[in-house]
């Protein structure tokens, strides 16, 4: 088959045995990539070349580069690269030396032991294990760099999906209290429209329509375009920052040189903020929680509650969605209404209840 170019590398055709096989030379010097060619047909008539296991030439952390360039970069947004970016940190430090092949499950369920004991959530595990596998398993099927994927192997931490936390209106005001200026126009607005951490330090004016008050939000989990409205509360805060002719490319919430808030920058003040509230502990993502469980607690229905919070269904909702004794009380207090009492017996003389038996009903 011979040379032949791939962008800007030659690339090696030939059959060895009935089987073709297909190589970079790695150079795009056509000179030194005859020279490798007629070296790699030498051995094989000598005997001396023998098929390399995919994955021997490649490392995960040449995998993870690759991952992030050709993959991350053109599917995922912005924010979710970000996220990449920072999962690999974490995976490269264990397995970024290893050849695909070396790495074996046994590896990977240490390397969850050992992220456990650094007292990394569970969560955030199972966020590491699964874009490693999304890695491995791009680099089989699409780039064949692999036949194999370790991570399938290997089971995910136990979440416990039922804990509930939410910001009640008295916690709200000791939060906003201990916070600095800068984070409570964030902490309100959080609140009031539901947004991610992420979405908020990336909201700029161009998605704001402050005569229609709503806000539109592309780059999203669900990579769906959602035109949102927003009540008083965030329109407030909204208006404090806000003046007329103000850049669609500025940031809705920028720091001192008007750049986009660093991630964390923000989750350090905020957690300094929750210390010094004396509040129960509470993540910046509750206040995601809390939004929802607001609007329950209102009576609002389930399906606006998931098209506003930008759900993928009503059973996602119901996780966030936690309601207060309080406001439950209307619900069972209903039992009341229209109830027929019942008079047994058991509230008459003895002597009457001696001669009757029967229950006596009274319309309430």
């Amino acid at each position: 088959m011979g040379l032949y170019k791939r962008g800007s590398v030659w690339w090696m055709g030939f059959t060895h045995r009935g089987r073709q096989y297909r190589q970079s030379t790695e150079t795009e010097d056509r000179k030194l990539a005859i020279r490798i060619f007629d070296k790699l047909k030498g051995e094989i008539a000598e005997g001396k070349w023998f098929e390399q296991p995919q994955g021997e030439r490649c490392t995960f952390k040449d995998l993870t580069d690759k991952y992030m360039a050709e993959y991350s970069a053109v599917n995922k947004a912005e924010s979710s690269q970000r996220r990449d970016k920072s999962l690999f940190n974490h995976l490269n430090k264990a397995f970024g030396h290893y050849d695909l092949t070396e790495i074996t499950p046994a590896m990977i369920s240490d390397y969850k032991v050992q992220r456990r004991g650094e007292g990394v959530s569970p969560r955030t595990i199972n966020y590491e294990l699964t874009v490693m596998s999304h890695v491995f398993t791009i680099a089989m099927t699409e780039w064949q760099l692999t036949v194999d994927n370790p991570v399938k192997r290997v089971r995910k931490e136990r979440i416990n999906n039922k804990l509930e936390r939410w910001l009640t209106t008295e916690e709200e005001a000791k939060l906003l209290k201990a916070s600095p200026q800068w984070i409570q126009g964030i902490i309100v607005f959080a609140i009031n429209t539901g947004m991610r951490q992420s979405e908020i330090l990336d909201l700029k004016w161009g998605q704001i329509d402050m005569d229609r008050r709503t806000l539109t939000i592309s780059e999203q989990k669900n990579r769906s375009i959602d035109t949102l409205p927003l009540n008083g509360s965030a329109m407030k805060i909204l208006a404090e920052r806000y003046r007329e002719g103000v850049n669609v490319d500025r940031y809705v919430f920028p720091n001192g040189c008007r750049h986009r808030i660093v991630a964390s920058n923000l989750m350090r003040a905020y957690r300094q903020a929750v210390r010094e509230s004396g509040i129960p502990k509470i993540r910046f993502h509750d206040l995601r929680h809390t939004f929802a469980s607001r609007l329950v607690q209102n009576g609002a229905d389930l399906f606006a509650v998931q098209k506003l919070g930008r759900w993928k269904n009503t059973s996602m909702v119901m996780r966030y969605a936690h309601h207060y004794t309080e406001s439950l009380r209307a619900t069972i207090e209903m039992m009341d209404k229209g109830k027929t009492q019942i008079i047994t017996n058991l509230s008459q003389s003895p002597k009457k209840r001696v001669s009757t038996t029967r229950l006596r009903l009274v319309s309430g």
